[in-house]
Order: structure tokens, then C-alpha cells, then sequence
């Protein structure tokens, strides 16, 4: 059993999107969606320490929110409510994952934080209720309970393991623009669909992605219209990693990261050299993390 001042250091990995379709609108006012998530190298650390009672949270960016609005301290009022808990928590979060930016460092914290705290105040909660309560707190979050390369629909909480995608020179990009999402679900033209429609497209969907293996041609984010025509800086992210040797580029989410990817360290290695001149786009060399060394990273809380 867990006693209050035992404390676990964990790695938050960041994801991008492979595929990220919007099929459209439901009656609950959600998106439905087919999406391909990936895991890759960049990563938060987030500490954690049991106490007896009541939350504290810090931050190394004093950007982030460390309040109620934070997904690591909504994560933790979600499990005391559910299984009655009295225990509380000191986290520090080291922040690496630009946020916001498409890469899902909020979710993944939240994640993260189910499965430190099902460890730490000792909950005997099965896999399938963590889904529940991370469904719960964002469309991204069930995702990052097992990472990987998953395919997401419905909301995106819907989730089946695809074969993994392996590439280790990755770059991502991240302008200084703060896209909106709900803007940029504004800015889609999307019909609403009924009920049958819906499930038929994710079935089609669902089967293309599972049965074709994921191709490279199979990229596309139907964001990137209305992102690119918000925010143009974003397009000339896309545009400079093409130009730089990347054999595709993509947004990542809703934005504002764009990932490049190359077939070879040198020519990323070039490519960000190329561009240091960009004094606000964060740069990250990173590679894809496979679902079992995510799991390896995380093996303290499984």
C-alpha cells in the first residue's frame, strides 16, 4: 500500500496525428472523427508525491495554469470522487510539450496522472474504468493510457492498437500562434449526420486504416484549410519543412505544431539548422514511441 511521501517520477510523451478526418457533426454537439495518434519523444516529467490530504501542484512554465482549470488536479478530483478517496498529492510538472499546440501535453498529463494515482493512493480500478473517467476529461486522454499507434474514432475515445509506425527523424514545429479549437472546428464545413451515416463512414474508416497498414499517403488533417487560412504563419511551418527535405509535413491536431517527417537524421539535422533564423518556432528532433516502450517508460504504474 501506498504511504503518504512515497513519490514516482514519470515521463508525459507527447503525440502527434498520423490521419485526423472529420467526418462530422453528431447530435451532441461532438465531432466524429477518424484519427491515427502516434507517440513520439518529446515528453513532460511530472512528480508525484501521495499525501494525506489536499492538492499542490507546480509548474516550470509559468504560463501553464496549476488551479482547477488544470487537467492534472481535474484528473485527481475525478478519481476521489469516483472510488471515495480522502488522499491528496504534490506534483511538479517539468514542461517540455508546447501548450497549447496540437501535441496533447494536457491530456497526456491527465493520463499519466490517472495512472500514478491508481499506484499511489492504492485504487483497485480496472483499465477499462480509467478509460472511462480519461473519456471523461478529454477526447485525447484514453489514447495516452496505453500510447503507441492507435487509430481513435468516434470522439477519438474509441480506440483499436494499429500496427506500429516507426520513423526516427521526426521533426516538430511549433509557431508562436495560438490556434483555437473551437475556431478551427468552425472553420470546417461540416454536415451533420445522422446516426446510421456516422457509423457507416467510422466503419469504412476503421477498416481502411486497419486494413492497408498505415501508408505514408494515407496522411491528412482536414484542419489544415481552415488553420492555414486563420493563421498563414502555420502554412509557412508546412511549407519550410517541404522545403527542407521533409517527404511529408502535417499538422498535429488542431494545431499550431506541425511535424515533418525525414528519411534521414542528417537532412533533419540540416533542416534545423535552416532554421535557426526562425527566433518563434520551437524546434523538436524527435522519434515515434512504440506501445511497448511507452509502456517500458511507464512500467512503474501498470
Amino acid at each position: 500500500m501506498a504511504m503518504s511521501g512515497e513519490t514516482l517520477t514519470l515521463p508525459s510523451f507527447a503525440k502527434i496525428n498520423l490521419r485526423l478526418e472529420v467526418i462530422g457533426k453528431r447530435s451532441d454537439g461532438f465531432h466524429d472523427l477518424c484519427t491515427i495518434f502516434q507517440t513520439v519523444s518529446l515528453r513532460d516529467t511530472i512528480t508525484f508525491t501521495a499525501l494525506n490530504e489536499g492538492d499542490v501542484l507546480t509548474c516550470s512554465d509559468p504560463a501553464v495554469p496549476t488551479g482547477e482549470n488544470n487537467l492534472i488536479i481535474r484528473a485527481a478530483q475525478a478519481l476521489r470522487e469516483r472510488y471515495r478517496i480522502t488522499k491528496g498529492m504534490r506534483v511538479h510538472l517539468e514542461k517540455q510539450i508546447p501548450s497549447p499546440g496540437g501535441l496533447g501535453g494536457g491530456s497526456s498529463n491527465a493520463a499519466v496522472t490517472l495512472l500514478a494515482l491508481r499506484r499511489l493512493w492504492d485504487i483497485s480500478a480496472a483499465d477499462a474504468e480509467l478509460h472511462d473517467i480519461a473519456a471523461e476529461l478529454g477526447s485525447d486522454v484514453p489514447f495516452f493510457l496505453a500510447g503507441g499507434t492507435t487509430l481513435g474514432i468516434g470522439r477519438g475515445t474509441e480506440l483499436s492498437e494499429l500496427p506500429d509506425f516507426k520513423c526516427d527523424s521526426i521533426l516538430i514545429v511549433t509557431p508562436d500562434v495560438d490556434v483555437s479549437t473551437r475556431e478551427a472546428f468552425n472553420g470546417l464545413n461540416v454536415q451533420s449526420l445522422t446516426n446510421p451515416e456516422s457509423k457507416r463512414i467510422l466503419q469504412i474508416c476503421r477498416f481502411e486504416a486497419e486494413s492497408r497498414g498505415f501508408a505514408h499517403s494515407a496522411m491528412k488533417n482536414d484542419f489544415e484549410e481552415s488553420v492555414f487560412t486563420q493563421h498563414p504563419e502555420v502554412r509557412r511551418v508546412k511549407e519550410t519543412l517541404i522545403s527542407l527535405g521533409a517527404g511529408q509535413a502535417l499538422l498535429s491536431g488542431s494545431g499550431a505544431s506541425v511535424f515533418g517527417l525525414f528519411d534521414r537524421k542528417e537532412t533533419r539535422q540540416a533542416a534545423m539548422k535552416a532554421l535557426d533564423n526562425e527566433i518563434n518556432w520551437r524546434k523538436f528532433a524527435v522519434a515515434t514511441i512504440s506501445r511497448s516502450k511507452y509502456r517500458e517508460a511507464l512500467e512503474q504504474v501498470y
